[in-house]
């Protein structure tokens, strides 16, 4: 069973610092792509960024050139280094594992239990 583990959330003033880690676990040959999604109160979940394991990244509008996602394939890790944070950040962060092979076969999709971000105003 393919399970993801994320860290690093917390409390921090307008202008600042976080990094976000997450480790996925559990027979893994080979993910796909990894990524990071929030949903802020009342909102829809969002795709903030991702990145497949040769590299490419996409990033959600309001985030580049603030937030960088990068990950270690060799750990089954992806990291999401946020500057700059704005209130506007504040949300659940979830990581997120698409296509995912294993000694058993594929799996599409896994998700984190979430972190939260919170970037008061």
């Amino acid at each position: 069973q393919v399970q993801l583990v994320e860290s690093g959330g917390g409390l921090v003033q307008a202008g600042g610092s976080l990094r976000l880690s997450c480790v996925a676990s559990g027979n893994i040959l080979r993910i796909e792509t990894m990524g990071w999604h929030r949903q802020a109160p009342g909102k829809q979940r969002e795709l903030v960024a991702a990145i497949t394991d040769g590299g490419s990244t996409t990033y959600e509008d309001s985030v580049k050139g603030r937030f960088t996602i990068s990950r270690d394939n060799a750990k089954n890790t992806v990291y999401l280094q946020m500057n700059s944070l704005k209130p506007e950040d504040t949300a659940v962060y979830y990581c997120n594992a698409h296509r995912v092979f294993t000694r058993w076969g594929l799996d599409y999709d896994h998700w984190g239990q979430g972190t939260q971000v919170t970037v008061p105003s």
